[in-house]
């Protein structure tokens, strides 16, 4: 699926919720594979398999190899999005147990020290749990409709008030719809004689010139209402 598919007026924002829901599949597939390889080596610990050094080593240099070249195309792009850095962590954890499979089998070849295999098995579950658990929460967060780290809704509502003739702001929202698309939306209340005057068309360019100049948002929807209407739309 392409995320910078064009809009439709059935999917309004594309495809862009895509890269968060890949991601968070592809977090949730690596926690899941951690856990096992941490059960896995401790059952591998207390009744080790017999393993053969020479093959493992020899898959675990070709596993290492492919893995650091996707490590190469991934690394200057893993900040882009969630679902890139959800692929470069699993393509790290795949170079992590390819290194532990090496060690693994230099150790079994050279001591017979089959336990070796559980071990490093369980170093490299023991790193990516704590990774794949910090990348769910964050498309968690998108998911749910969080508010972004980057917007304090405190100071958004304290700057519009700050405005003239603004006497109030209510249903203020935000949240992040993909990577770089964080969107807000706010009532903002004015006094009744903005609408007599025609001054509500300016009033909402300042809101807007306002949010955009201090608060990192890629699309703000508001709504200028006077306050003849606040009490009735409260009800309703």
């Amino acid at each position: 699926i392409r995320t910078d598919a064009p809009p439709t007026s059935r999917r309004t924002w594309g495809f862009a919720r895509a890269e968060v829901l890949s991601a968070a599949a592809q977090a949730g597939i690596l926690l899941a594979i951690g856990v096992f390889a941490l059960i896995e080596g401790v059952r591998r610990l207390l009744d080790p398999p017999e393993v053969e050094g020479g093959p493992l080593l020899l898959f675990g240099v070709l596993g290492l190899v492919a893995n650091v070249i996707a490590i190469g195309v991934l690394v200057s792009a893993r900040d882009a999005n969630l679902n890139l850095r959800a692929a470069f962590l699993e393509v790290v954890n795949d170079a992590l147990g390819s290194v532990a499979v090496i060690v693994s089998a230099i150790v079994i070849a050279l001591t017979g020290f089959l336990q070796a295999d559980a071990i490093a098995a369980m170093v490299v579950a023991c790193l990516i749990i704590p990774r794949a658990v910090v990348l769910l929460r964050a498309s968690g967060r998108i998911l749910l409709e969080e508010t972004p780290d980057a917007i304090d809704l405190d100071a958004v509502r304290s700057h519009i008030l700050e405005l003239d003739h603004v006497t109030a702001v209510h249903d203020l929202h935000a949240s992040q719809i993909a990577t770089g698309l964080p969107v807000l939306t706010a009532h903002v209340v004015v006094a009744d004689g903005c609408f007599r005057d025609g001054h509500g068309a300016a009033i909402l360019a300042e809101v807007q010139t306002c949010i955009a100049d201090h608060f990192d948002v890629a699309h703000s929807t508001i709504q200028v209402e006077p306050v003849s209407h606040r009490e009735p739309e409260a009800h309703a």
